[in-house]
């Protein structure tokens, strides 16, 4: 991870483009529309307060826009996820994967999928991230902060395959998981393990598998436009997320 923000190399750009409409010829480019969009990711800028050396705020924001509606970042998301996957000589898809929650403060005057959790005393949103052995983000919800964990997850069971394919074999997650959630994996065939802290430990203990899916969240911490969430709606959420991810991979593949 980079301490400061840099516009995508030529290889960066090279690996992304080939999911973005480049079949004609445009008024803005596009490399450009891209890095605006991922500086406003690590420096947490408003939209109207987009510096005047990047395109007109309204034009980024409608390439954003289109491009989370037709699901643009979930792909460019998923093929570096299996491009770093190879890097490092493991299948295209995992065979297990890791799932956690983290409560956040959702900004003021947004009153859209609001919740109080009350075990972490946050009143926000909830995201589920549901992650490889070695912290890809695959898979991202985002919900009131209220609504449990397990019965949340319940309908990322079917997506998570839809993504991953049939060599998902396993899912690691904590006791709030190990209900209707585990449930649901059941019936998919799919084996859910437990991995929690022996109840007698105090303070912070790493758990196997686990930390890793922690340590993605901790992540999250080095791009401000996420640290808190101040997004209208959940689907912005998400993409933001996917960004964050496909950033930390191309920095590291390329």
């Amino acid at each position: 991870m980079t301490k400061q923000w840099k516009p995508l190399t030529d290889a960066q750009w090279d690996a992304i483009s080939p999911f973005l409409p480049l079949d004609r010829q445009r008024t803005h480019d596009l490399r450009q529309i891209v890095n605006s969009i991922l500086w406003l990711l690590r420096t947490g800028c408003q939209w109207r307060n987009l510096p005047t050396e990047w395109p007109n705020w309204q034009t980024v924001y409608y390439y954003f826009r289109r491009w989370k509606q037709d699901g643009t970042f979930g792909r460019i998301n998923l093929a570096l996820n299996q491009l770093d996957r190879k890097r490092v000589g493991k299948e295209a898809y995992p065979s297990a994967v890791c799932i956690d929650s983290q409560s956040v403060k959702l900004a003021p005057m947004i009153w859209e999928n609001r919740g109080l959790d009350a075990n972490k005393r946050v009143n926000g949103r909830k995201r589920q991230l549901i992650v490889d052995t070695q912290g890809r983000l695959w898979l991202a919800d985002v919900h009131s902060a209220n609504q449990a964990d397990g019965p949340s997850a319940v309908s990322m069971v079917s997506d998570l395959l839809w993504l991953v394919g049939e060599r998902l074999e396993k899912v690691y997650g904590d006791q709030s998981y190990n209900g209707v959630f585990a449930q649901e994996l059941a019936r998919w065939s799919l084996d859910f393990e437990k991995a929690s802290r022996p109840e007698s430990t105090l303070g912070f203990i790493p758990v196997a598998k686990r930390w890793v899916v922690e340590r993605t969240i901790a992540w999250t911490n080095h791009f401000r436009r996420i640290v808190k969430d101040y997004e209208y709606t959940i689907s912005s959420s998400v993409c933001w997320l996917y960004l964050a991810n496909i950033q930390i991979i191309l920095q590291r593949i390329i």
